[in-house]
């Protein structure tokens, strides 16, 4: 393997100037980034194969150069480097891929060897590899002595993989005169192309990254050029009325004006050609056209924040950044038109716990576009995000990183990762597993919580699935000793709200001391004093009673049940209808965090959702209806919470019923109301 000129050229400028950063190489020979750490990659490559030690990388863009390179390589600058490019076996496949999805003539492995110029033998290594590269796309590469080598398969994936290996190749060293030369394009072409797509720009108020600014001329050159051949995508999935609408799509008729007759099918692929691409700028946020884009986004930035324990600054500019980045991937996950994220495994190495929560988070954004978020589109955001956290001096890395483990299940494991976090509001939950599962977890995590003895190297707190008031406090103690090495000073919050309320007027004290409670106990030195417990918290049942109890023999779907559950209480007025419409918006099928037990499920929400008082009914149906995939529910018991303390005795509660399957397969084949409440009040003790 040789050196091309521009690796040779980078490679002789760390060598002779070793402090020299990453940014300073972009400006001086005009590459992006992504172009250096290609040519590195392959410094890299030839450095091993010659027995060398690798040039590494700071995250802050300063190269790192043992030693012994600066003697070896002194000695090789006598040595001339060769001018010819060899591309590697990868790159000459895509080639190949290239030459057969562009050409409309018969080609043979003579037209290969010709146009790579290597052996015959070369070539048929080099058509297998193609044949891998093509896979995923359903594709296959078809012989025949009478029309030679062909692709054979679906138009609109010989076209994703069409501009996926276009874009590789022009990552790739002198990429732009491999792609004129394998398919016969010429500059003159590539540059009308280039400024009609600049004055689309215009049109649209916008403007596109320079890759994709490189990219997007060829992409249509070869679309148009494979219309003309004939080759029109017949059946296509996209909508016609979401497309037409749009900006993109009028550019689009004025970029193809010239073009004669072009089917529909093929107006809205190059729509989305524009839609799909990512661009750095834009005067607007988003269109009527992607309705409720801006709140899923804001929504999915409150939830990483809350799972992160950070608190975003400048988040209107950050949702505007993401925005820029969100619009094009709407477009291109709801119509399978993602490609590899080169970056992927570094980000999804470097900052695989940033990167977990990220996927977390977007749960908002998947619900909008109806599909998950693909693993190089997250990818993007976790790039984002990291970047914005790294400008505003924050790092998820600097906060303890907790893990829940409980045997007795996912409901218990949600239950007690809920108390754990109200305990300790500064860690960062990363995950509720099962033992299993935790053996075989591969994220950087600092504190485990468990019922069990687990064999882990970090800190291990054995604690009880359900813990009381004095248990809660002596753990946050126990943990903050031997973590930080102190123990936390009691603050009493109503104490300070009377100290304020002496000197001035305080407008909305609730709001006040939920901020003050926020703030000392993210202040690690100190632990708020909790409030005494109330009197009086209502047994099990005491809130299901016989006549919030209802028996039905089967439902349509967990939709129904929550409404059907929901009925008692708000007929005698202690919910609301908009309770009743939280419950249903809130829940996640993918996430069933409500499902504590075997057949049953308790729908909730949040108290200003519309609760007047503590309340619980309880729904019973013959035949289960699924909550979740696998998972169908006969008993829903509907939790309506004044605040966090009144209703936690009857939850209690009716948590130990939910692990006892003789009682639950009781209440199932209960044939009254008061049967099923006969059931509970075994439950209904301290």
């Amino acid at each position: 393997m040789q050196l091309d000129d521009r690796s040779n050229c980078l490679l002789q400028e760390v060598i002779t100037n070793p402090g020299i950063k990453n940014k300073d190489l972009e400006e001086k020979y005009g590459l992006s980034r992504r172009q250096i750490g290609y040519s590195f990659d392959k410094i890299n490559d030839w450095l091993e194969i010659n027995n060398l030690p690798r040039i590494e990388r700071t995250r802050q863009g300063l190269f790192i150069v043992n030693p012994i390179l600066f003697t070896s390589l002194h000695a090789e600058k006598e040595k001339a480097f060769t001018n010819q490019y060899l591309p590697s076996d990868i790159e000459r496949a895509e080639m190949i891929v290239l030459l057969l999805l562009s050409r409309n003539e018969e080609l043979s492995l003579f037209h290969f060897t010709s146009a790579l110029d290597v052996s015959k033998n070369t070539i048929l290594n080099d058509l297998k590899i193609a044949q891998n590269l093509i896979e995923p796309y359903k594709l296959k590469i078809h012989y025949s002595r009478q029309h030679g080598y062909s692709i054979e398969g679906n138009e609109f994936q010989k076209r994703k993989l069409l501009i996926n290996v276009i874009q590789k190749i022009l990552e790739m060293y002198n990429g732009q005169v491999w792609i004129q030369k394998l398919a016969n394009i010429t500059k003159e072409e590539i540059q009308n192309l280039h400024e009609q797509i600049e004055k689309v720009e215009s049109k649209l108020n916008l403007k596109f990254t320079d890759e994709k600014m490189e990219s997007m001329p060829y992409i249509l050159s070869f679309v148009l050029r494979r219309i003309k051949q004939g080759k029109i995508i017949n059946s296509f999935h996209i909508h016609y009325d979401e497309l037409s609408d749009t900006k993109e799509y009028k550019a689009t008729e004025e970029l193809l004006y010239n073009w004669g007759d072009i089917p529909t099918e093929e107006r809205l692929f190059v729509t989305l050609q524009l839609l799909t691409t990512n661009v750095s700028s834009s005067e607007l946020l988003t269109e009527e056209t992607i309705p409720d884009l801006i709140q899923a986004v804001d929504e999915m930035l409150r939830l990483f924040e809350k799972m992160a324990c950070i608190v975003l600054q400048d988040k209107e500019q950050l949702l505007h950044k993401i925005l820029l980045h969100v619009k094009p991937a709407y477009y291109r996950i709801k119509y399978k038109l993602t490609i590899s994220n080169p970056l992927q495994e570094t980000v999804s190495n470097e900052f695989k716990e940033l990167h977990h929560l990220v996927k977390k988070s977007t749960k908002p954004l998947s619900d909008l576009i109806g599909s998950e978020i693909p693993e190089s589109e997250s990818t993007y955001l976790t790039m984002l995000l990291g970047g914005w956290l790294s400008r505003q001096g924050d790092s998820i890395h600097h906060k303890t990183k907790a893990l829940v483990v409980c045997p007795k299940g996912v409901s218990v494991s949600r239950l007690m990762q809920s108390n754990l976090k109200e305990l300790f509001p500064e860690f960062i939950f990363l995950d509720a597993l099962s033992v299993r599962e935790f053996q075989q977890y591969n994220l950087d995590y600092d504190v485990v919580f468990s019922p069990v003895f687990l064999q882990t190297k970090k800190k291990l707190f054995i604690v009880r699935s359900f813990l009381q008031k004095e248990e809660k406090y002596r753990l946050r103690k126990q943990v903050l000793q031997d973590l930080h090495g102190y123990m936390p000073s009691d603050i009493d919050v109503d104490i300070v709200l009377d100290i304020i309320e002496k000197h001035t007027v305080i407008q909305n004290k609730q709001a006040l001391m939920k901020e003050l409670q926020q703030y000392f106990t993210n202040n690690q030195s100190s632990s708020i004093k909790q409030q005494p417990e109330t009197t009086g918290k209502p047994n099990l049942s005491e809130l299901i009673t016989p006549e919030t109890i209802s028996l039905h023999p089967a439902v349509s779907s967990w939709e129904e049940a929550i409404r059907l559950g929901a009925q008692p209480l708000l007929e005698n007025e202690s919910i609301t209808s908009s309770y009743v419409e939280a419950m249903i918006k809130q829940y996640d099928m993918s996430d069933p965090y409500i499902i504590i037990g075997p057949n049953l499920a308790i729908p909730h929400a949040s108290p200003e959702d519309g609760v007047n008082e503590v309340a619980m009914s309880l729904l019973r149906l013959e035949e289960g209806v699924d909550f979740a995939k696998d998972h169908p529910i006969n008993i829903v018991v509907i939790i309506a919470a004044r605040d966090k303390q009144q209703h936690l005795r009857a939850l209690m509660q009716l948590t130990r019923l939910a692990v006892c399957k003789e009682d639950i397969d009781a209440i199932i084949q209960a044939k009254s109301a008061e049967e099923v409440h006969e059931i509970i009040e075994k439950y209904s003790v301290e």
